[in-house]
């Protein structure tokens, strides 16, 4: 498996907004199918430190805004609160958000009715990352964002209220490392645990798209890789930044502004601040 992913990502050439998407280059990616899970695929920390720094921020920023919904929405009444939840207690109140499709927690089904656009940016690098392993046609309609904390869990369940179960369902970790544990079809197969640190990715595929997962706890993690940013990924933001007609691909699908505040130490101080105690989980999946 590892030969074959190796070969398909050297062959692939980089979009022309890969850094926007905040990746490295393909071939450099280290990707993994567990033996114990077959179908179960992990992909290394592929982000450079820049990059987790803008799916971290607009996460807590930009995701978190109306109209998307959330574990808030019983709570706040004016869309202004909304708004600005990072700038108030709320933050530490926020559990959930859903993007696209809105999944419904009490019937467990997605309805047309009940979706709103995807964001582009999220949607590309998604769709990206499915291409370069081989995982064509996938296509980003609905996506769960979980803000965890140190004493947080996820208990064991399964998803499959998609209409097509066939595709694969993608979980980026964003901030402090998850204990992340896999089971079989029921509750009697015996789990795997591995851990998930900043960074990492993991695709759910084949039979363990349907198996049972689940977050027994939050670990403090020893590497904060979305604090590493050097001078090669600050030069490329920079080369960006100066040649915004060149890169007009990057400014359309990325935000651009946003790449170059999360440079700034000062800037990513809340930010950081938040992350000392919290994981930032996405999931996206393809309903139909």
């Amino acid at each position: 498996m590892f030969k074959e992913v190796f070969k398909q990502l050297k062959s692939k050439k980089n979009p022309p907004n890969l850094c926007g998407f905040g990746l490295k280059p393909p071939e450099t990616w280290n990707v993994y199918e567990i033996i114990e899970k077959p179908g179960l695929i992990f992909v290394k920390n592929p982000f450079t430190s820049l990059g987790q720094r803008y799916w971290i921020c607009r996460c807590m920023t930009d995701y978190t805004k109306k109209p998307q919904k959330s574990n808030l929405d019983s709570i706040i009444e004016n869309d202004d609160e909304f708004n600005n939840i990072f700038e108030s207690d709320l933050l530490q109140k926020l559990r959930w958000i859903t993007l696209g499709y809105h999944h419904n927690w009490d019937t467990k089904i997605y309805d047309d009715k009940n979706k709103d656009v995807f964001p582009s940016d999220l949607s590309e690098m998604c769709e990206y990352v499915a291409d370069m392993l081989n995982f064509d046609n996938f296509k980003s309609e609905a996506a769960i964002i979980n803000y965890y904390h140190m004493d947080s869990t996820l208990s064991g369940h399964t998803d499959h209220s998609e209409h097509n179960l066939n595709a694969p369902l993608f979980s980026f970790s964003f901030g402090q490392t998850a204990v992340f544990m896999v089971g079989g079809l029921t509750k009697d197969d015996e789990p795997l645990a591995i851990f998930l640190n900043s960074g990492d990715i993991v695709i759910m595929t084949n039979e363990t798209r349907l198996c049972y997962h689940a977050v027994p706890c939050i670990l403090k993690t020893t590497n904060e890789t979305w604090n590493c940013i050097d001078d090669e990924e600050e030069a490329a933001a920079n080369k960006e930044e100066a040649n915004e007609e060149e890169f007009d691909q990057i400014q359309r699908n990325s935000n651009i502004d946003l790449i170059n505040k999360c440079k700034n130490a000062t800037f990513f101080k809340p930010f950081h601040k938040y992350l000392q105690t919290s994981r930032i989980n996405i999931n996206i999946r393809q309903v139909y």
